[in-house]
């Protein structure tokens, strides 16, 4: 990966395989993570979820993967549309997205999360959404680290409570 430019382009049909071992190997470190919270979806929901992307004409949300020189994907980064808040609320609507980007471990530190990341930006921005956010765990220090060097700032706080 050294020796050539890593290539950013939208994800393709062929890429699903890759797509799928991408999904769950995050799925695998964010469950050493916390099981309580997480889980390793079943292989065939990954791929359907992937192919449905691809294959949607009105292109609502965005996967695109990076490519090493050598051809192999490395990374990957989905850019899913928030809903409009619906009229009768108070939030006003502000066309946003939140971003999910996945790096192998051993093309970790290369820059690829970064031009993936940049990439979204520009994708979403091209699409006119306006906002972008990383639903990060807090565990995951990496994560939060990453995004936060790319801009991304503390935008609220969620709370919860389980219930019987």
């Amino acid at each position: 990966m050294h020796d050539a430019p890593l290539e950013v382009r939208p994800a393709r049909l062929a890429d699903v395989a890759s797509l799928v071992e991408l999904r769950l190997a995050n799925a695998q470190a964010h469950l050493a993570l916390d099981a309580a919270i997480y889980r390793i979806p079943q292989r065939d929901a990954v791929v359907r979820h992937f192919v449905a992307m691809l294959t949607d004409d009105a292109g609502q949300d965005g996967v695109l993967v990076a490519e090493a020189h050598d051809g192999r994907v490395v990374g990957m980064v989905e850019v899913l549309r928030h809903p409009d808040p619906p009229e009768h609320q108070i939030l006003r609507p502000e066309p946003s997205a939140q971003v999910h980007t996945v790096v192998l471990p051993d093309a970790r530190g290369l820059g690829v999360g970064s031009a993936l990341l940049a990439s979204a930006e520009r994708w979403a921005a091209g699409r006119g959404i306006r906002y972008l956010s990383a639903g990060i765990y807090h565990r995951n220090i990496d994560a939060v680290r990453f995004y936060s060097r790319h801009g991304y700032a503390d935008a609220g706080l969620s709370l919860g409570k389980s219930v019987d």
